[in-house]
């Protein structure tokens, strides 16, 4: 568009200023033309020059980038034939002023002329519907979804905008808007005695047309503008009923922010939006993306799926809320294995680009913030390569938008599920938007003409389609929250001092269907949503069923609830990690790829993706499935297990043995054979003998305090009981060999009362140190988790391991101290020598706890313990066998030999 302003002064100079608005088929963020108008007064003598200079503005529009073109130079030409005057110079220093603006074209001619007028040059903008009232509001909305694109040279006037592909949805809102015009000029409650009335433009879905409309509402439509006319007066509308998407509500309201002038959008979500400082005059009626792209990441989250992928439109719109679902999925542990953008208008090769990347990903979840444009192109592509099986969440765009559902005739979006704004009824809206009356009569050859008078109630297409009320409602409310607004101006009596925007950020009300209307500090309203999921029906149709509600009002843990979960499918980059293992991460791949590891022996995980497993307690294991704690097994040396019933039998067997041997030497006492070797001694031996068979009985069994005391001390003090009478009986033997000889008496220092105490002697020492054991350092219980990871082995510590091996060590130096002893007498002459039978005894004992002590100390657990036992059986039986079996088999089976003629070796055996 050109505009010419044309200025005339009382010196004649007519200052002409073309203004170039070029139009961009890109989008951005942020695009603003501003006009700049600034009087510079010069005065020169007498007379006075007011010239007014209207300064351009270019904006050169990239995609996601303004780019301000710097370029500015000011010429006064002077006409041919005419030579400037003092007032006329004082203009050179005009580009001293510094005025830093875009690209300017002056062209100065000096003319004849009275009048000063500002002419506005080129197509003005008219409104495609309009309504008289005496307020007026404005509208934008597309009515067309695209246009031709044209390669603009700068050579000549810009053709206008040629826009393309009718859009249903535009005129359903405008439908929407004027129901809530009329029914508010119907009221008797609200605004009465005024009326509302309202101007429409089509935007075409392009950012720069949107913003000439923005223009055009808030400017009038007169072309020519007398300079002595105040520009002081109020804008065309009260407010604007924005875009539908958010890069033009961006645009938009950047150029009318700083007039104050409401913009109150239904449709565009971007939490961008909220920013007052860049947005101070926008409002919206629907929650923001801020809220929709963490409930998405929710909802995400519930169904389990933590490897995503991610397709936006590549606007403001998916941009910024793709940023913020991809922030909230991280901290909840989900990841996005690619994130991609989309835009209608991208060319086929980068569309094949995103296929590709479909068809090579592993996720199979599909998380859509796109526009209802852009998923419509998208299905189309996606069609033809049959990508079907994935599992699609969808922002409110097009997630409940029926024309989508039917243009997805190959199921690309079966089983989708997503947010939604919640459903809602306006009394006779649907009525009012299907009674639309076409005026237009023309016809073509493959067209009949319309009356106008068309019935559009059985008509099947978007326009007829009302699933889309929620949003018509969002229109409803936008225009009755200006009604209330300046209603309360109009209401206090010109006392008022704050704007139409500021009451309608204060105003809150309750619509006739209930719903309370209000917006917070940032302009947005209270976020709920429901949870749509499309399910297919019999006839081949989608149903948009409600699953679920979401509610950012209430906490946390209570906002998302789900009424209705059906089977969804699983997308895991990995799957599950089951209890008892652990997530490792795989190298250079996100953390949702992990390998799941068994924990180790001792160990377990009891919930599932566990990063690390822990480690049981001391006292108990990791069961089989590693996922629970249980008890180890005491493991001891009981009666119940073969081991313990042997030794037991073994101990029983070997008591039994030595009380019967202690009666026949009993029943035989007065016998030679019993009375030969000291039979004090004798019976002394067969006592202690059995004390040591039963003292074997306490290592067997679950260890207490009483019986590791016992068990050792016992052991102890029986064996040297028992030792001490064998060596007593030896000394015996070498004393009375000693004692034949001539001038030997010998016998009188080692009679019985001799051996009595030598036994009592050598038994007090050991017990001295038992006692000094026991009160030092005693044993006790000890449960030993160390020699088996699995189980606790119940033993007595020794407490003092000195006492322990003093307790040993004294049992040897006898048993040494015997033996020696015995391998003196053995050759002694005698039919029955008992020294050669203590030799064998002695020697056998020896063995026995020479081999126990290497034993003992390699057996293991329990194993120590039946060691120490069978040391004692063994030595026991050794002691038993050679020592009394010999006799009491010439007792009971050669009686011939049991007198003491043979025993002193005087009369040969018989045969």
């Amino acid at each position: 568009m050109y505009l010419i302003c044309s200025v005339s002064f009382a010196h004649k100079i007519k200052l002409i200023v073309f203004f170039n608005f070029y139009e961009s088929t890109f989008s951005c963020a942020t695009y603003s033309v501003m006009l700049s108008y600034v009087n510079e007064t010069v005065t020169t003598g007498p007379q006075r020059s007011n010239i007014n200079v209207c300064l351009f503005m270019r904006f050169e529009i990239h995609k996601y980038s303004c780019r301000l073109l710097n370029n500015i130079h000011a010429h006064v030409m002077p006409l041919s034939g005419f030579a400037p005057t003092h007032s006329m110079t004082s203009t050179q220093n005009w580009p001293e002023q510094g005025w830093a603006l875009l690209q300017l074209l002056l062209l100065v001619s000096f003319s004849q002329a009275e009048d000063r007028v500002c002419l506005q040059m080129g197509d003005p903008e008219n409104p495609q519907l309009s309504k008289d009232g005496d307020i007026i509001l404005g509208g934008i909305f597309s009515f067309h979804s695209s246009w031709i694109n044209r390669r603009d040279t700068y050579m000549h006037k810009p053709l206008p905008l040629q826009c393309i592909s009718l859009n249903f949805r535009g005129f359903q809102y405008a439908q929407a808007m004027l129901f809530a015009i009329d029914e508010i000029n119907n009221s008797s409650d609200l605004l009465p005695g005024i009326t509302l009335g309202c101007k429409i433009y089509d935007s075409c879905g392009s950012i720069a047309r949107g913003v000439r409309a923005s223009l055009a509402l808030i400017n009038s439509q007169e072309t020519i503008f007398k300079l002595s006319d105040k520009c002081t007066k109020p804008a065309q509308v009260q407010a604007i009923m924005g875009e539908s998407s958010s890069s033009p509500n961006m645009a938009v309201a950047t150029v009318i922010g700083p007039f104050h002038i409401p913009l109150i959008s239904h449709f565009a979500t971007c939490a961008c939006l909220s920013d007052k400082n860049k947005y101070p005059s926008f409002l919206r009626t629907i929650p923001s993306d801020h809220y929709q792209s963490r409930a998405l990441a929710q909802l995400v989250k519930y169904f389990g799926w933590t490897w995503v992928g991610a397709i936006r439109t590549n606007d403001d719109y998916g941009n910024n809320g793709m940023a913020t679902f991809i922030e909230t999925a991280e901290e909840l542990g989900i990841c996005v294995e690619y994130s991609v953008a989309v835009f209608r208008t991208d060319p086929p090769k980068k569309i094949q680009q995103i296929i590709d990347i479909i068809k090579g990903s592993t996720s199979r979840v599909i998380v859509g913030f796109l526009s209802h444009l852009d998923i419509d192109a998208l299905i189309i592509e996606l069609s033809q390569h049959n990508l079907t099986g994935y599992q699609w969440v969808g922002s409110e765009s097009w997630i409940f938008d029926s024309h989508t559902a039917a243009m997805d005739v190959h199921h690309i979006l079966d089983g989708a599920v997503g947010l939604s704004i919640p459903k809602a009824h306006v009394t006779g809206m649907k009525e009012f938007i299907l009674d639309f009356e076409d005026s237009v009569s023309t016809t073509t050859e493959n067209q009949r003409e319309c009356s106008g008078h068309e019935d559009l109630a059985g008509v099947k297409n978007t326009f007829t389609d009302m699933s889309l009320m929620p949003i018509f409602y969002n229109i409803y409310k936008e225009v009755y929250a200006v009604a209330h607004a300046l209603h309360d101006i109009l209401s206090c009596n010109n006392t008022c001092n704050k704007t139409i925007l500021q009451h309608i950020k204060k105003i809150r009300f309750k619509t006739k269907e209930g719903d309370e209307v209000y917006f917070n500090e940032n302009g947005d309203p209270p976020a709920k949503y429901e949870i749509i999921n499309w399910q297919p029906t019999e006839n081949g149709n989608v149903e948009f069923v409600p699953v679920g509600l979401y509610d950012a009002s209430l906490p946390a843990d209570r906002q998302l609830t789900l009424t209705n979960r059906t089977l969804v499918p699983v997308s895991v980059c990995s799957e599950k990690c089951p209890p008892g293992t652990r997530k490792v991460l795989q190298k250079g791949k996100p953390v949702c790829c992990y390998d799941c590891l068994r924990c180790a022996d001792g160990e377990i995980s009891n919930s599932t993706d566990s990063i690390s497993c822990v480690r049981c307690h001391s006292e108990f294991w990791s069961n089989e499935r590693r996922d629970a704690c249980i008890k180890k097994k005491e493991e001891f040396l009981s009666y119940e297990e073969m081991m313990g019933a042997l030794l037991t039998a073994a101990s029983l067997l070997g008591t039994c043995l030595t009380a019967v041997v202690m009666f026949i030497f009993f029943r035989y006492r007065r016998t030679p054979i019993v009375r030969a070797n000291n039979s004090e001694l004798s019976f002394l031996l067969l006592f202690s003998l059995t004390l040591c068979f039963l003292c074997s009985l306490t290592f067997i069994g679950r260890p207490s305090g009483w019986s590791c005391m016992l068990r050792h001390t016992a052991f102890g003090i029986t064996f040297v009981l028992c030792i001490s009478c064998v060596l007593g009986k030896t000394m015996v033997v070498l004393m009375a060999f000693r004692a034949t000889l001539p001038g030997s008496n010998v016998m009188k220092w080692f009679g019985p009362a001799q051996q009595r105490l030598s036994v009592l002697g050598f038994t007090l020492i050991q017990v001295f140190i038992c006692l000094l054991w026991l009160t030092i350092s005693p044993p006790f219980p000890f449960k030993n988790i160390k020699d088996f990871k699995d189980r606790i082995i119940l033993e007595c510590a020794l407490g003092s391991a000195v006492g322990f091996w003093a307790v040993l060590g004294y049992i040897g130096l006898l048993a040494m101290l015997c033996f020696f002893l015995a391998f003196l007498a053995r050759k002694l002459p005698d039919n029955f020598n008992e020294a050669k039978f203590i030799t064998f005894s002695m020697l056998i004992f020896c063995a026995v706890w020479v081999t126990f002590i290497p034993a003992y100390v390699s057996s293991p657990g329990k194993f120590s313990v039946a060691v120490e036992i069978f040391a004692i059986l063994s030595s026991g039986f050794g002691l038993l066998i050679c020592i009394f079996i010999p006799k009491c088999y010439i007792i009971l089976l050669k009686p011939e030999r049991n007198t003491k003629r043979n025993l002193m070796g005087k009369e040969g055996p018989t045969h």
